[in-house]
C-alpha cells in the first residue's frame, strides 16, 4: 500500500507589492512565463545551431577499469580476507540460519496451523471479515499448488522485514533526534530508494554469492528506507507541548524518548512496518534472480519462458500475501492505542494453533494435499492464446494490441527519443535547469543540472536519454488517465467506491507481476515496458488526485455554487487550482514510480539503462551494472527535483 500525505498549501513568496490582491499569483505567472520562454529559446537554439547531441567524449570518465579491478579483488579475496571470514561470513550464516528456522517452523505448523494463525491474528486485529479473507488467501495459495513456495517466500520475507524494520528504525531514530543526522541520511535514503534493484544485486552477489543471504540483504536495502523515513517523520513531528511538559517534569532524554516521542509516533512506526512489508514483497520476484527461491523464482522462470499461466499461478499468491499483510498492518495502525489483548485470549489462540499443527502431524497432512490443488496454467494459457489470435493483431478498424504497441513506438517513443538525442547536450542541461528553477530554487536547479551532467560524465548519455523518453511518454499517459480518474472518483461517490478495491489490488502487486499480462498482450519492446509502468504508477496518481480534490475547502465550493458556477466551472476554476499541491505531488510520485518499472522493462525489451543494469547482473559485469545504476539514480534525482516544489519536499518525502 502506498501511503499518501495530504499536501499543505504552499506559502506565497514575499514581494514588495505582495499586499495587492492577486500580486503573488501575478508574480508567479510572470516568472513562469519568463522561464518558459527561456526553455523554448533553449530548445529552438539547440535545434538550429550546429553540433550533435552526444555528450563530448573528452568530458566523459571511463570507470570500467577501476570497477573491474574492484570486482576481481572481491572474487579473489572472498574466501580468505578477514573482512569476509570474520564479519560478512557471520552475517551470511546468521541470515541462512534465521530463514531456515522460520521455514522449518512454518512447515512444522503445517497448512492448518499456519492458516489458523493467520486467521486468528487478522480476527483479533481487524475483525471477522479480514479473518475470513486471510484464511481464504492462504487457502488459495494451497489450491494453486503453491503452498511450499509460499512458505519459502514467507520465511524469507519474515527475516528480511524484521531486519529492515530494525535497521530502518535505528536510522530513523538517529535522523529523528538529530538535525545533522537527518541532513546526512536524507541523500543516502534517496539513493537507496531510487537505485534500481538490478544495480545493487550485482555487488551483493559478488560479496555473498548466489543464494538466500544475497536475496535477503538486497531486500533489506530496498525495504529499510520507508521505515527510516516514517520513523524520523513521527519522532520529529511529536507534539511540542507534550515534549515541553515532559521536560518540565524533569524527565531525562531517554525517558522523554520512551514515554513521549515513541508513543506519539506509534502510528508512523506501524505505517513504516506496513511499507517495509510491501516493499519487501515487491522484491520477492527480483530477488529470485539471485537465488531467493519461492514464489518469485516460479514467476521469474515462467516469465523467462513466456508461460503466462504458470507466472500468474505463482503471481497470485504474492498478491494475496501482500493484500493480507497490508490489511492486517493497516488495521493494527488504526487500532493502535486500544486496550491490549487479554492473555487468556492469547493463550486460547496459541492452543488452537498448536492443536491444528498436532492434528496435521497425526494425520500426516502437514503439507497441502495434492488432491486439493488446481492448475490454472492450462486455462490461462488457453485464454492467452485466444487473445493472441484475436486481439494481438488483425482486429478490424482499431487494430490489435501489437499494432497499438508498434504505432506508439513509431509515433511517440521513436520521435521523442530521437529528438532528445539530437539536442546538444548543453541544451538539455539548460532546459533541466530552467524547469527546476520554475518550481524550485537556484539550489534545486543546480542539483538537477549536476545530476544530469553526471550521466554524461559516466558515458551513458544516449541510453539515459532513451530511458528518459520512455519515462516522459509513460508519465504523460499516466497523468492523462490518472488525473481524469482521480477527479471523477472525487466527484462521484459511487465511482470512488468501485475504484477502491481495484486500486488496492494494483498497488499491492509486485512490479514484476505487471510484466506478465503486458508481455502476453503487447509482446516485447519499449512500448510494453511503458505500458507496465503506466499500470504500476496509475493507482498512486489516482489516489493522490482524488484526495487533493476532496480536500478542497467546502466554503470555497459553496461560494462558487452560490455564484451560479456550473460543475465544469467549479472544477476548472476552484477545485483544480486549489488542489494544485496535490496535483504536483501526483506528478512527482508518478515520475518516481514510472522510472522504477521502465528500468525493469529492460527484461522485456525496454533497452537503454534498464538493459545495461540487467546485462551487468547476468554477465557479472560490475562496471556496466553499476554505471547504469548510478545513471538511473542521477536521472531519478533530476526528475524528482524538476517535479517536486521545494516548499513541500519535507512533507511529501519518499515512500511516505
Amino acid at each position: 500500500m502506498t501511503a499518501t500525505v495530504t499536501p499543505a498549501p504552499t506559502r506565497p513568496t514575499a514581494a514588495p507589492d505582495a499586499g495587492r490582491p492577486g500580486a503573488p499569483r501575478a508574480l508567479a505567472r510572470r516568472r513562469g512565463l519568463l522561464i518558459g520562454a527561456g526553455v523554448v529559446l533553449a530548445l529552438v537554439l539547440g535545434a538550429l545551431l550546429p553540433g550533435g547531441g552526444s555528450w563530448p567524449a573528452r568530458l566523459a570518465v571511463d570507470v570500467s577499469g577501476p570497477l573491474g579491478r574492484a570486482g576481481d579483488w572481491i572474487i579473489a579475496n572472498r574466501d580468505g580476507h578477514p573482512l569476509f571470514l570474520y564479519f560478512l561470513g557471520h552475517v551470511s550464516n546468521a541470515v541462512v540460519v534465521s530463514v531456515r528456522a522460520v521455514y522449518l517452523l512454518l512447515l512444522a505448523l503445517g497448512w492448518a496451523g499456519v492458516t489458523a494463525a493467520a486467521g486468528l491474528v487478522a480476527w483479533r486485529v481487524a475483525g471477522l471479515r479480514l479473518a475470513l479473507t486471510s484464511v481464504a488467501a492462504f487457502g488459495a495459495c494451497g489450491l494453486l499448488g503453491m503452498w511450499v513456495p509460499t512458505m519459502q517466500t514467507l520465511a524469507l520475507m519474515t527475516v528480511a522485514v524484521a531486519a529492515s524494520v530494525l535497521l530502518g528504525g535505528l536510522l530513523g531514530l538517529a535522523a529523528g533526534l538529530s538535525d545533522r543526522m537527518h541532513r546526512i541520511l536524507r541523500p543516502v535514503l534517496d539513493t537507496m530508494q531510487v537505485l534500481p534493484a538490478f544495480a545493487y544485486l550485482l555487488p551483493v552477489v559478488l560479496v555473498f554469492g548466489i543464494g538466500v543471504p544475497a536475496a535477503v540483504l538486497a531486500t533489506v536495502v530496498y525495504a529499510a528506507p520507508p521505515m527510516a523515513r516514517l520513523t524520523a517523520l513521527g519522532l520529529r513531528g511529536a507534539d511540542a507541548g507534550v515534549m515541553e511538559a515532559a521536560a518540565s517534569l524533569g524527565a531525562t532524554g531517554r525517558q522523554r524518548l520512551l514515554t513521549a516521542r515513541l508513543p506519539l509516533a506509534r502510528k508512523e512506526l506501524l505505517l513504516g512496518v506496513n511499507q517495509s512489508i510491501m516493499m519487501a514483497l515487491g522484491m520477492a520476484v527480483i530477488a529470485s534472480v539471485i537465488g531467493a527461491g519461492g514464489l518469485g523464482d516460479r514467476v521469474y522462470q515462467a516469465l523467462a519462458s513466456v508461460d503466462v499461466g504458470a507466472a500468474l499461478g505463482a503471481g497470485v499468491p504474492i498478491v494475496l500475501l501482500a493484500v493480507v499483510l497490508d490489511r492486517v498492518t493497516a488495521a493494527a495502525g488504526e487500532r493502535m492505542g486500544a486496550a491490549p489483548a487479554h492473555r487468556s485470549w492469547l493463550g486460547r489462540a496459541v492452543a488452537l494453533v498448536a492443536t491444528a499443527a498436532v492434528a496435521g502431524r497425526l494425520t500426516d497432512r502437514l503439507s497441502w494435499p495434492d488432491a486439493w490443488t488446481f492448475d490454472i496454467a492450462e486455462p490461462v494459457n488457453g485464454a492467452v492464446d485466444w487473445m493472441t489470435a484475436h486481439l494481438y493483431s488483425g482486429v478490424p478498424l482499431v487494430g490489435g494490441t501489437a499494432d497499438w504497441a508498434e504505432r506508439f513506438t513509431t509515433w511517440v517513443l521513436n520521435p521523442l527519443r530521437d529528438g532528445l538525442q539530437a539536442l546538444p547536450w548543453w541544451t538539455v542541461l539548460l532546459t533541466v535547469g530552467v524547469l527546476a528553477l520554475l518550481i524550485g530554487t537556484w539550489r534545486t536547479a543546480a542539483t538537477a543540472v549536476l545530476a544530469m551532467a553526471a550521466i554524461g560524465v559516466l558515458g551513458v548519455w544516449d541510453p539515459a536519454l532513451d530511458t528518459l523518453s520512455q519515462v516522459l511518454a509513460a508519465v504523460a499517459v499516466t497523468l492523462l488517465l490518472g488525473v481524469a480518474l482521480g477527479v471523477a472518483a472525487a466527484r462521484g461517490t459511487r465511482l470512488g467506491r468501485a475504484l477502491r478495491p481495484v486500486l488496492d489490488i494494483f498497488q499491492t502487486m509486485p512490479q514484476f507481476v505487471y510484466l506478465i499480462p503486458v508481455v502476453a498482450l503487447f509482446g516485447v519492446g519499449r512500448a510494453p515496458a511503458v505500458a507496465a509502468a503506466v499500470v504500476y504508477a496509475l493507482p498512486a496518481v489516482v489516489r493522490i488526485t482524488a484526495q487533493g480534490v476532496r480536500a478542497v475547502d467546502p466554503a470555497a465550493m459553496e461560494s462558487a455554487r452560490s455564484l451560479g458556477a456550473t460543475r465544469r466551472q467549479q472544477l476548472f476554476q476552484v477545485q483544480l487550482p486549489l488542489a494544485r499541491p496535490a496535483l504536483l505531488l501526483a506528478v512527482n510520485q508518478g515520475v518516481v514510480l514510472v522510472l522504477a518499472v521502465v528500468v525493469i522493462g529492460g527484461l522485456v525489451g525496454g533497452g537503454a539503462l534498464g538493459y545495461d543494469a540487467v546485462f551487468g547482473l547476468a554477465q557479472g559485469d560490475l562496471a556496466t551494472g553499476l554505471v547504469a545504476g548510478a545513471a538511473i539514480v542521477c536521472l531519478g534525482l533530476m526528475l524528482d527535483r524538476v517535479t517536486q516544489p521545494t516548499e513541500r519536499r519535507d512533507l511529501a518525502g519518499k515512500g511516505a
